[in-house]
């Protein structure tokens, strides 16, 4: 017969990375990604100027434009309103992917979708988004992107033999170019995909994301624009105070951020209970963005704006106060209803105004406290702390303020995480039923050799056993389902099952033969026992053998049996790792009790 080591190439090429030649290949095809995410991020951009000054200025333009230098009068009520009939139309009649903020649209297609995404949603998202935020949708552009981006990755993935994992790679690749190419972001972007996308860590994920986030950084010069999108003129302070007050608004950042995220979802559940079609929700959301804008017309469109205003330091508290207020007020009510538009560019505003008021009491600029805050949001309300602090530091070119930011993510992180079950990214796959556990950590069957979980010395049948005999051994009663077959040395020479037995007595009449002789033209896979239990976990799926033989590489004898059962031990283990507490020294190394691994 013929002894299957398991994966014999993997465990005599045991290493840190599964990482192989495609790698090489996603990072190549990378290339062309990161290119279609910079230029999404370009034409979106675009789209977004035609649609502001359409509305607002009456005039096909692409040209920059400011909705706070229009003369706004009523139309500042009527034009998002119009702006979200339009939107609502294309969700109904077109794709309603393109509804939402785009981010939890994104993860949902990677961990549930196969990373597919259609070319209908590679085109309606932008648009839809351009028309939201040209008519004054208080949103920012980096959710559509990040939608945008990621369709453009998984469309070209998808020309292409790969696999789902290979697909997500390219996918998540397109929405950190993306990211990319909008703020200028690269560090940011990629750890973005890590903390909030890929759900993953590894290099043949992380690799192409570099690559396509690097030629989206080489691009953007030419295509949008260098430098930091928001630079910050003022130096960080140093000393002890500052951390102290870094992290004391990272608190209230996290505050804040579970707030807006409790208060989100509230608002959209109240918009389910409206008797009219979804397709009417942006409507009804607009007419408060309307009546925000009658306010304080900085609320409406992306706020790009008042985000450098709150940088500079330039705004009196009373504005801070009506900017913090109203554009949470129009924010929420827009996005509960379901339009299209990202969280980001509204998010540094919130965290932004909160971290500007308290820094009319703080030393150094309120600029400073300002990008402080939004950090501190970014990381509460994303979940994503390292992403946060980086994002602040290069969106404004203070790399010397990481500490304080880093500070700041931190204090947010934890809050929002002691606070909320789930992000606001995460709440709305959740209300789908689907729960996303954000937490990574080390499989424990890939830290467990196989000779630590086996039943050893397991019972056995001799190959000179006839047929006829194991048939009467399984008819009266066998203990376990199957059972390794070995010759007068302890040597493997097959496994014999239940299932074999009622193949054997249907079939012709083997009553003659021996298990071994039977047996000799069988395949059977085996492991050894410094084989990893996870790929031992793997080998049973691929293979429907559901007890391993455990054989000694140097002497074929069979050492021991790994089950479906044995393999829980691991978990087993792992649980107490995490949950034992005690007080005292000198614990014992973890052992792993037998079990009967008869199922």
């Amino acid at each position: 017969m013929s002894l299957t080591p398991l994966r014999a190439a993997e465990h005599h090429r045991l290493a840190d990375h599964s990482a192989d030649r495609r790698m090489v290949l996603l990072a190549a095809m990378a290339l062309v990604v990161g290119a279609g995410g910079a230029a999404g991020a370009w034409i979106l951009l675009r789209l977004i100027a035609v649609a502001t000054n359409l509305f607002w200025f009456g005039r096909l333009s692409s040209a920059p434009a400011l909705i706070t230098d229009a003369s706004l009068g009523i139309g500042a009520f009527a034009i998002p309103v119009i702006g979200s009939l339009v939107v609502g139309l294309m969700a109904r009649f077109g794709s309603d992917k393109i509804r939402g903020h785009g981010i939890p649209e994104a993860i949902e297609a990677i961990l549930y979708g196969e990373s597919r995404l259609s070319l209908k949603v590679a085109i309606l998202k932008p648009i839809s988004s351009a028309i939201s935020i040209g008519s004054g949708g208080p949103f920012g552009a980096e959710g559509p992107i990040i939608m945008t981006g990621g369709a453009i990755g998984s469309l070209f993935a998808q020309c292409f033999h790969l696999s789902a994992a290979e697909r997500k790679t390219l996918l998540v690749a397109g929405a950190a170019a993306g990211m990319t190419a909008i703020f200028n972001t690269p560090l940011a972007a990629m750890l973005l995909a890590v903390e909030v996308l890929l759900f993953e860590w590894k290099p043949r994920s992380f690799v192409p994301v570099v690559v396509a986030v690097l030629v989206a950084w080489a691009l953007r010069p030419l295509m949008i624009a260098s430098g930091p999108m928001f630079p910050l003129a003022f130096q960080a302070p140093g000393g002890a105070s500052p951390v102290a007050a870094a992290l004391g608004i990272g608190l209230l950042a996290g505050l804040e951020a579970a707030l807006l995220s409790t208060t989100l979802y509230r608002i959209e559940d109240l918009f389910h209970r409206l008797p009219i079609h979804w397709m009417w929700w942006p409507a009804v959301g607009a007419s408060a963005v309307g009546l925000g804008g009658l306010i304080d017309p900085h609320v409406l469109g992306a706020g790009y704006a008042s985000i450098q205003a709150l940088l500079d330091g330039s705004l009196a508290m009373r504005e801070l106060a009506a900017l913090l207020v109203v554009k949470a007020v129009v924010w929420l009510a827009a996005l509960g209803s379901g339009t299209s538009g990202g969280v980001l560019a509204p998010l540094l505003i919130l965290g932004g105004a909160a971290g500007g008021l308290l820094g009319q009491f703080l030393p150094g600029d309120p600029g400073f406290w300002a990008m402080i805050g939004m950090a501190g949001i970014m990381s509460g309300a994303m979940r994503a702390p390292i992403t946060g602090a980086l994002f602040a530091a290069e969106l404004t070119g203070r790399f010397e303020a990481l500490p304080l930011t880093l500070a700041a993510s931190g204090a947010a992180f934890a809050v929002s995480v002691l606070l909320m079950r789930r992000s606001i990214l995460t709440e709305k796959i959740a209300r789908r039923g689907r729960h996303v556990f954000q937490e990574y950590s080390v499989d424990p069957l890939d830290l467990v050799r196989a000779g630590e979980l086996m039943t050893r010395d397991p019972a056995s049948l001799p190959g000179a056993m006839k047929v006829a005999e194991a048939l009467a051994f399984f008819r009266e009663g066998a203990a376990y389902r199957s059972y390794p077959v070995v010759d007068g040395d302890g040597r493997l020479l097959g496994l014999v099952s239940r299932t074999d037995a009622l193949r054997w007595q249907g079939g012709d009449d083997l009553g003659d033969a021996t298990l071994a002789e039977t047996l000799s033209d069988v395949s059977q896979p085996i492991a050894y026992p410094d084989s990893p239990s996870g790929f031992v976990a793997d080998l049973i799926v691929e293979t429907g053998v559901g007890r391993i033989p455990i054989v000694d590489p140097a002497t074929r004898r069979v050492v021991g049996i790994l089950s479906r059962q044995d393999l829980l031990k691991a978990r087993s283990v792992h649980q107490v790792a995490e949950r034992a507490r005690g007080r005292f020294m000198g614990l014992a190394a973890a052992s792993f009790p037998q079990t009967d691994s008869s199922r």
